[in-house]
């Protein structure tokens, strides 16, 4: 069982309604976050493990790496109406208010330009790792 500072720390507070959310969007992942899952998952990415449709606070993060605070993001049709572009500033505001940095991939772009997302994943990953190595210990 995690402790609940773990608990506080990795989820940050999300609700119970939050968490079984992200279960049923494990379950129903798009194709593009399929794609992008295999690449993530068991530690392939300079080592580091990724979570799929991870619960942040009031969020729920389609890929979210804790060593790093990193979280990428994979936007469907819907992100380019106006007033989901808004809400998608202010939650990537929000996560920032935490410390997470924030990454976004277009469906397309996951499923047409594979290989030039990872190299962009590896590079925020590198660029992340090496930024939080510099900060002083708490």
């Amino acid at each position: 069982m995690k402790s609940r500072s773990v608990e506080l720390s990795m989820f940050y507070g999300a609700s119970p309604d939050i968490i079984e959310k992200a279960a049923q969007l494990r379950k129903n992942m798009t194709n593009a976050e399929n794609i992008l899952w295999e690449f993530l998952r068991k530690h392939k990415v300079i080592g580091l493990r990724f979570r799929r449709q991870h619960r942040i606070s009031l969020f729920i993060a389609d890929f979210y790496c804790h060593a790093i605070k990193l979280v990428i993001e994979v936007d469907g049709g819907y992100h380019k109406n106006r007033e989901q572009r808004a809400y998608d500033i202010g939650r990537t505001a929000e996560l920032n208010e935490f410390g997470i940095d924030v990454i976004r991939f277009t469906n397309q772009e996951i499923e047409n330009e594979f290989s030039r997302v990872k190299q962009e994943i590896i590079k925020a990953c590198v660029e992340r790792r090496d930024f939080l190595k510099q900060l002083p210990e708490l």
